[in-house]
């Protein structure tokens, strides 16, 4: 589950708030051990989502990088050749 909670801090542009509601949704749904919570359980766990969402949100604003933002689409690419060397996943054919 936690593999898609990414980086969000010193990125240009910015995370956005469904970016950072990604990843809260994700931390919580790791926490809890579910994906989807019962009936029972679904307002605690949006609640959950919303706080830490609100806190991610203030802890990004608060950070002070030192090295320049990094590019989203350069980092992506990155990411997707280090999977393919990796064996995690094929090279799409073009």
């Amino acid at each position: 589950m936690c593999r898609n909670i990414h980086t969000l801090h010193n990125f240009e542009p910015a995370a956005t708030s469904e970016e950072v509601n990604a990843a809260a949704l994700q931390y919580v749904r790791k926490i809890a051990g579910t994906t989807k919570p019962s009936k029972a359980n679904q307002d605690a766990f949006d609640h959950a989502v919303h706080e830490i969402a609100h806190i991610t949100q203030h802890l990004l604003d608060d950070l002070v990088a030192t090295t320049p933002p990094k590019n989203r689409e350069e980092e992506a690419a990155k990411a997707r050749a280090r999977a393919i060397r990796s064996g995690r996943y094929a090279a799409a054919s073009v």
